[in-house]
Parts: structure tokens; C-alpha cells; sequence
């Protein structure tokens, strides 16, 4: 494959919800990141999702610096799977610019707005994506947990408002069924499988978004996935394990030996780490020689 490019999200989505698995959203937020999530896909051959939250994607310089970064990364390593890379809770402005510098997915995330008024902005963003092939997300009843600071209650959608958004011609609908952002409170009471089912049942084969991944346990996320879940988003998990090696790394005083303090050697254990994180997630998402 010598023409290496980012994907829309549409193609490997679909394939999914036939194939009853589910894509990886995996959020990244530096070079490390990426390079560990690219080499790990390419290993296992399964399609990924990169998500990029507007907090990341101006950490990193701007989302051209993102494209320009991931796209030079994918040539350098030869990956030949599919790779989107996605805006992740996109505002109205966010969406816009991801668009204009070279995303290939977007998640415009219309969700704290009045019905009617996510759904026209919803419409404008699905018009301008569209005419450039990128894929759609939106979403409806906003996830639990704070995200860029977005913070939502642990909502459950209401399906016939799902079934509004979905009527627009998304590419892939994200749903508030209980889900939150971040590490689960030990209160939490899991899923709302019902009402999963009956968006399931509304909205066909549209793909369906599950964030809020980290902490969801396997059984759960496996039922999900046989109600039409086909993109799951982790971000936290890879955090935790990256900053646990890191630790470990500097506690056992290997910073101080030689040249540890390259962060080259300094940030390798947190890079494999994540990369053990990821690879754990594709087997039990399914995606494992997919792509």
C-alpha cells in the first residue's frame, strides 16, 4: 500500500457492527502516545480510531501539527491498516477547524444544546464534513465524568432523541447509557442495557458509541457489543498505566543510572505500558486482525 493516508471512520465502522466488534477509539496526547498506538494496530492488523480532544489537540500545537505528525508517523512505520484520526467532543468552532486541517472523522459534540438546536448545528457540520469524506459522530445525553470541561451527570439518552440525530445522516451515534468519563465511583450501578437496546432497534445499523470505556468491565462491554456498539473510546486507562511504569521507572532510581534521565529511556516504560494497555483492549473489543 504506497499510498499511506488517514481513513475516514465510516468504512471500518460499518464492517463492526456487521462483523459484531468493536473499533478502538484510543485518545492520544503526544508523539509517545502515538507512535505506541500506530505500532501496536499494526502488530495485531486491526483498524484504530485516534482521538484528539480540542484540550489535546492544543497541548500538541494545534491540530495541523497533529495531522502533519500522525501522517509522517504512518509513512515512517509502514502502517498499512486503516487509521481515522478523530476529533473527540469537537465544539461547533473545534469541528470547523479540525475539518479545514486535515481530519478524517469528527465528533461534534451538540449534546448541552437544546434538541432542535443540536440538530441543525449537527446538520451543518454532517453538510461540511461530508463534502470532504470525513466521518460524523454525535451525540446525544451527555456522558457522565468531565471531558475538556464538559461535564455531564452519568445520562441515559432518550432513544427517540437518538433516533432525531441518527435520522441526519451521522455516520455513528454516541448515547449516554450510564457510561462517565474517567475512573468509575465505586457507587456506580453499570449499563442501562435496555435502553441500549431500544436505540439499537431505532436507529438500525448505525454504528453506536460507547465512551467511557476505562473501568467498564469485560462482560459489559461485550454486551454492548452485541447491542450494536461498534467504537469504543479509552483515554484514562492508557493514562494511568503510562504514569504507573513512569513511576515505577523514577521510585526504583533508574533515572539516575547512566544516561536514565534521556527521555528517551525515561519515557520508554510508560510507552510500553500503554502499548500493553491498547493491545488488551483490541483482543477484548475483537478488532484483532480486522483491518
Amino acid at each position: 500500500m504506497s499510498d499511506i493516508k488517514l481513513v475516514s471512520a465510516q468504512e471500518m465502522l460499518t464492517k463492526a457492527k456487521a462483523g459484531k466488534y468493536a473499533v478502538a477509539q484510543i485518545n492520544i496526547n503526544n508523539l509517545e502516545w502515538t507512535k505506541a498506538v500506530l505500532t501496536t494496530v499494526q502488530e495485531l492488523q486491526s483498524p484504530i480510531i485516534l482521538g484528539v480532544s480540542e484540550g489535546a489537540g492544543k497541548y500538541m500545537c494545534g491540530f495541523n501539527t497533529v495531522t502533519a505528525m500522525t501522517t509522517a508517523m504512518m509513512k515512517t512505520l509502514g502502517i498499512t491498516v486503516p487509521v481515522a484520526l478523530h476529533l473527540d467532543h469537537g465544539s461547533y468552532e473545534g469541528a470547523k477547524q479540525a475539518l479545514a486541517d486535515g481530519f478524517s472523522s469528527i465528533m461534534f459534540d451538540g449534546s448541552h444544546y437544546g434538541i432542535e438546536e443540536n440538530i441543525e448545528k449537527t446538520k451543518e457540520i454532517v453538510a461540511l464534513a461530508y463534502a470532504k469524506g470525513v466521518s460524523v459522530e454525535a451525540e446525544v445525553g451527555s456522558i457522565g465524568g468531565e471531558e475538556d470541561g464538559v461535564i455531564g451527570g452519568g445520562e441515559v439518552a432518550d432513544p427517540e432523541e437518538c433516533k432525531k440525530i441518527a435520522d441526519l445522516g451521522v455516520t455513528m451515534l454516541a448515547a449516554g447509557i450510564g457510561n462517565i468519563h474517567g475512573v468509575y465511583p465505586p457507587n456506580w450501578t453499570g449499563l442501562n442495557f435496555e435502553v441500549l437496546a431500544k436505540i439499537q432497534e431505532l436507529t438500525g445499523t448505525m454504528p453506536l458509541v460507547l465512551h467511557g470505556g476505562t473501568g467498564i468491565p469485560a462482560d459489559m462491554i461485550k454486551e454492548s457489543i452485541s447491542l450494536g456498539v461498534s467504537k469504543i473510546n479509552v483515554n484514562t486507562e492508557c493514562q494511568l498505566s503510562f504514569a504507573e511504569a513512569t513511576r515505577k521507572y523514577i521510585e526504583a532510581g533508574k533515572d539516575r543510572e547512566g544516561k536514565g534521565f534521556d527521555p528517551r529511556k525515561l519515557l520508554n516504560p510508560g510507552y510500553e505500558a500503554i502499548k500493553a494497555t491498547v493491545k488488551e483492549k483490541l483482543e477484548l473489543f475483537g478488532s484483532v486482525g480486522k483491518a
